[in-house]
């Protein structure tokens, strides 16, 4: 099957799941999902850990915590024991947080995004261990809306919590993993540990990795020479495929809240929406040249670099933000991709950043 044909069928089947829902069952919040090599864990409740604005939204949304399921995944013959908590230092611990546009999707390892955390216990030496949580997904819209913004913030925060107070891995060990939405919550996490340092949370991750991240969910508009015009036959998001899914997201909060809340929209090009990227870790942005978020991504990486500066973050001093972009590649190409060598570009250039360190 050509890489056009591939395309065509990815976008009707991307396109249906995200209006309709999945055209199948998919484990979800509320139960661990058993199956083969499946290591699943509950993740406790952090009810006490939702203070300040996280507190606020929450009220709007009407949710709090709850436990979850969480899912490792392990290198081959790795000394990752989470059974007995004794990980090993220097030992990285990705932390993978999936899209799916917050209404499908799983942390489960069936799901087509857990290959991205496949590939990195492949691809990069001192990554032993993939945890993913099973975060609850937005349904419904409006004031109906079901585990609206900020539930994946809360869930993603009580899988941050149990990585670092139960299985003990120290911080400067985590690198927080996200593609497509899965990207909008890693920075949304990361963001909210940033700024909440003086609190009784744990410290901020050592590295973020971002894959095709969803940088703006604002209103998007297909102006001459963006990339919503521009790329909108080489990938296979629509602009119509993500509004039932925003409307599901947002819930309560509304739909303003993506043009004024920079922790939902941090790519926004809106220069009312500020956002102080500052206290960051080493940051890792990939974005495919023929993805219609190219823009947004690009919007994004202006702003850390403008905050951080170029760099691999290695030494003191170092600019911290790494930027690679694969010019043919249509979004979320590490987890779908209809080349295998745009893949493994990127995979070799995360696993060679990784080993700067």
């Amino acid at each position: 099957m050509s890489k056009s044909v591939k395309l065509k069928v990815t976008r009707h089947m991307i396109g249906i799941t995200i209006k309709t829902g999945p055209l199948k069952k998919l484990p979800n919040h509320l139960a661990i999902t058993e199956g083969s090599d499946v290591i699943g864990i509950w993740i406790p409740p952090i009810p006490e850990l939702i203070k300040d604005e996280l507190e606020i939204w929450a009220n709007i949304s009407r949710v709090t915590s709850i436990r979850i399921p969480g899912y490792w995944q392990y290198k081959k013959r790795s000394t990752v024991d989470v059974a007995a908590f004794n990980p090993v230092p220097g030992e990285k611990i990705v932390y993978s947080l999936h899209g799916g546009a917050y209404v499908t999707f799983s942390a489960h390892r069936s799901d087509p995004t857990a290959a991205i955390g496949r590939s990195l216990l492949h691809h990069v030496d001192s990554v032993h261990g993939v945890f993913s949580c099973e975060y609850r997904l937005s349904s419904g819209e409006g004031m109906e809306a079901q585990n609206s913004f900020p539930t994946a913030l809360i869930d993603a925060l009580a899988g941050y919590v149990y990585l670092v107070r139960t299985v003990k891995v120290d911080p400067s060990d985590i690198i927080v993993e996200g593609d497509s939405a899965g990207g909008n919550l890693a920075l949304a996490l990361t963001k909210y540990l940033v700024d909440h340092q003086d609190s009784d949370l744990p410290a901020p991750p050592g590295a973020l990795i971002l894959l095709s991240a969803w940088t703006d969910l604002s209103p998007q508009v297909a102006s001459p020479n963006s990339s919503w015009l521009n790329n909108a036959n080489t990938d296979y998001i629509t602009m119509e495929s993500l509004t039932s899914s925003l409307n599901s997201f947002l819930g309560p909060q509304g739909l303003d809240a993506a043009s004024t809340n920079p922790i939902i929209s941090p790519g926004s090009r809106d220069p009312a929406m500020k956002i102080d990227f500052r206290g960051f870790p080493r940051t890792f942005i990939a974005a495919g040249g023929a993805e219609v978020f190219y823009d947004m991504i690009c919007s994004l990486k202006e702003k850390m670099i403008s905050d951080l500066d170029e760099g691999d973050g290695v030494h003191p001093g170092d600019g911290k933000v790494r930027w690679h972009c694969s010019p043919d590649a249509s979004h979320d190409w590490v987890a779908f991709s209809h080349d295998d060598s745009e893949r493994l570009d990127t995979l070799k250039a995360i696993a060679a950043w990784v080993a700067a360190t």
